[in-house]
């Protein structure tokens, strides 16, 4: 089981944990949310809990609780800039459906 970042991603990733000045890495989970049912949330992680994986790539820790890598085990997370917009993509092969907007996925 495995989360994986692309070079765009850790870059942003590092930049925000030196703007930030402290942390382990960045924690990805899943909660039940919009129209599809589960969303994405992303936080700084200070200290790990119990049965957190850790996965690090290009110097870059992501960590992942348990019940979430069931939802996003295989998901690649990357940072795009289109225009003036710019934010995380995800790209999980577990996602049978996502809604319009791009909030929320189902399994």
């Amino acid at each position: 089981m495995a989360i994986s970042i692309t070079p765009a991603a850790a870059r942003h990733v590092a930049e925000q944990m030196a703007s930030r000045g402290h942390g382990i890495g960045i924690r990805v989970g899943v909660k039940t949310t919009g129209c599809s049912g589960m969303g994405y949330v992303l936080e700084f992680v200070d200290k790990l809990e119990v049965g957190d994986q850790v996965f690090e790539q290009d110097g870059v820790k992501i960590v992942v609780d348990p019940k979430s890598l069931l939802y996003i085990d295989g998901t690649e997370m990357d940072f795009v800039k289109q225009g003036v917009n710019e934010g995380f993509e995800f790209n999980n092969p577990n996602a049978k459906g996502e809604c319009g907007c791009g909030e929320s996925f189902s399994v």
